[in-house]
This record gives C-alpha cells, structure tokens and sequence, in this order.
C-alpha cells in the first residue's frame, strides 16, 4: 500500500488530523520552548508531521479570483496537512483579532472546512491553540 493511501485510511476524519498536528505541535513546543522565530517553529513541525507520516504542504500559494479573474495578492497557506485543514502558525506576544481574521479569511478562499491558528510564544501550547470551522 502506498504511503499516501495508507495516510489516507489512517486519517479518514478532519479531526483525527487535526488531533495529529496538535499532539506535533505539543511535541515541538516541548523540544524548542517559546522564544523562538516562526520560520523555526514551521520547519520543527513539518518535520514532526512528516515524522508522523502525514502528507504536508507548506507556503501553499492562495490564488485569489476576483469578478472571475485570478489575481496574484500574494496570500500563502503556512501548511496543509492531509489536503485538508489549514495550519497558520505564529510566533506573537498574543493572537490578535487580524490573526483570526486571516485564518477565517483562508479557508473561506482556499474552500477548506478546518484551520488551526497555533502561537507557539506561550508557556504551555494548549494556550496558543485556536479551531476555526468554515461553514461553508
């Protein structure tokens, strides 16, 4: 069996994954602590999910189509896990309400259902850990 299709059967559900990338991001935070830059936080946990055998993307461009013309805007998904939820990773004193927006704002573009906005400058991760559902 190949190890996509494997990958696929071992996480049939949306929260199965998205169960998977918090127990990474747990993991990660345990290795490297807060104080950290994003980028190294992104790089130790796409690491840590691959580890895990699941399928990752990272900086996936975000086309923009509008009034039915694609327009470059430049918008990039931190990562994809599974081809299916949306991880936007930070490295902030605190979520903002412009972070939110930004996640809410991907999925609603990117048509994915799930997205996990994780800030890793925290004591304990579970603090940095925000789900948002589109309702497509």
């Amino acid at each position: 069996m190949a190890q996509s299709e494997n990958s696929a059967q071992r996480f049939e559900h949306i929260n199965d994954v998205t169960a998977e990338v918090l127990d990474a991001a747990i993991e990660v935070h345990r290795f490297l602590g807060a104080g950290a830059l994003e980028s190294t936080y992104s790089l130790c946990l796409t690491q840590e999910l691959r580890l895990r055998s699941l399928v990752v993307r990272t900086q996936v461009a975000l086309p923009l189509v509008y009034k039915g013309v694609s327009v470059d805007a430049g918008y990039r998904l931190d990562m994809l896990v599974e081809e299916r939820v949306v991880v936007e990773l930070k490295a902030v004193d605190r979520i903002a309400p412009v972070h939110h927006a930004q996640l809410i704002s991907y999925l609603r573009l990117s048509g994915h259902k799930v997205g996990l906005l994780l800030n890793f400058n925290v004591p304990r991760m579970i603090d940095g850990v925000v789900r948002h559902v589109n309702r497509l």
